[in-house]
């Protein structure tokens, strides 16, 4: 039976759990952290397969001048989400039992996913250790300012600052760019150049290797309209939620003498309440709050973890409505402790 979360207007903000029960939900984590092999390999095969047969049809369409399959590409796009997920889990060394097995998953997928496995490993692995923390900010989020840095700023910085935070930017033009683009470069990163170049060059090669020698085959236009559509859902869609699970009105940030991991892992980090099927594309990274808390528990288990804690489905409690609210929000504020909008700055 499942547990029924406390009603919103009872349930603790992250100020309020205090050390001891903050202690008491990171042991009960600890008890799902073991991977499963077999549901491992179920959930990349009833993934990839789904996928490869939906691009192989678009890919057909196209040659076939059938381009009504391209509709397919929203259905790709979801479990190219899945299968990002599954990339994620791997760099975190969650989802098979195996260091080898989950290397060697997670470069094979970054062929379909286009993101660089050991260079975002690298930099997801620092935002884990970062999340919530002033004095840390770059690293594998959402580049956020407070009240107090924006006001001293000149205009013309407030207005760069505005742009990157407008939502034509953030979430319909900036997603499909970083993703199809700025990550074919190891220049401009958050790491060192020289400790993406291997990383992020070696996938580029791969990429032009294997989609190189399709282009051959049936030609670029057909490898580009069978590839794109899939990639723009996929990378709106993981932008979005890489936006709603920390960037959240009453979310947890703090200087860095103060800062907690804990505390900012279940305080700064969502509990994101999507619908059945939605859940199941995005591989259960709605519930990010209990990722954050223990990286090492991997997807298919953190329902099981949340249904078994009834606290953790009250914590950071955001619904898919709620989630809108959330587009206009871009300071935190210190005196608050919250998220706020420009205008109400």
């Amino acid at each position: 039976m499942l547990a029924t979360p406390m009603p919103a207007a009872l349930a603790p903000s992250d100020d309020e759990l205090d050390e001891a029960t903050v202690r008491r939900l990171a042991r009960h984590c600890m008890a799902y952290r073991e991977a499963d092999n077999r549901t491992a390999a179920m959930q990349l095969v009833t993934t990839l397969l789904p996928f490869l047969v939906c691009a192989g049809l678009m890919l057909w369409g196209v040659t076939a001048g059938n381009y009504w399959l391209l509709a397919l590409g929203l259905p790709a796009g979801g479990l190219l989400v899945r299968l990002f997920g599954i990339q994620h889990d791997c760099g975190h060394n969650s989802f098979f039992t195996s260091r080898r097995a989950n290397q060697a998953t997670g470069r094979g997928l970054s062929l379909l996913t286009l993101t660089p496995y050991g260079y975002w490993s690298r930099s997801h692995t620092l935002h884990h250790a970062s999340a919530g923390d002033l004095g840390r900010r770059g690293i594998g989020d959402v580049d956020t300012l407070t009240v107090a840095e924006y006001t001293a700023m000149s205009s013309l910085e407030r207005w760069r600052y505005r742009f990157y935070r407008h939502p034509l930017v953030l979430h319909v033009v900036g997603p499909p760019l970083y993703f199809v683009l700025f990550q074919r470069s190891p220049f401009g990163q958050a790491l060192p150049a020289s400790e993406a170049w291997r990383s992020i060059m070696g996938l580029n090669l791969a990429l032009l290797a294997v989609y190189g020698s399709l282009a051959l085959l049936v030609g670029p236009f057909a490898v580009l309209a069978a590839i794109l559509p899939a990639a723009l859902v996929a990378s709106w869609t993981g932008g979005w939620l890489f936006f709603v699970q920390h960037q959240f009105e009453h979310t947890h940030w703090d200087e860095s003498e103060e800062w907690n991991l804990q505390q900012a892992a279940l305080g700064g980090s969502s509990y994101y309440v999507l619908p059945k099927v939605l859940q199941w594309f995005t591989g259960n990274i709605g519930l990010h709050h209990i990722h954050h808390l223990n990286s090492r528990i991997p997807n298919y288990r953190l329902q099981a973890c949340l249904d078994a804690e009834p606290l953790l489905g009250s914590i950071s409690r955001l619904s898919l409505g709620e989630s809108l609210r959330c587009i206009g929000l871009a300071l935190w504020d210190a005196d608050s402790r919250r998220l706020v909008a420009f205008p109400r700055a």
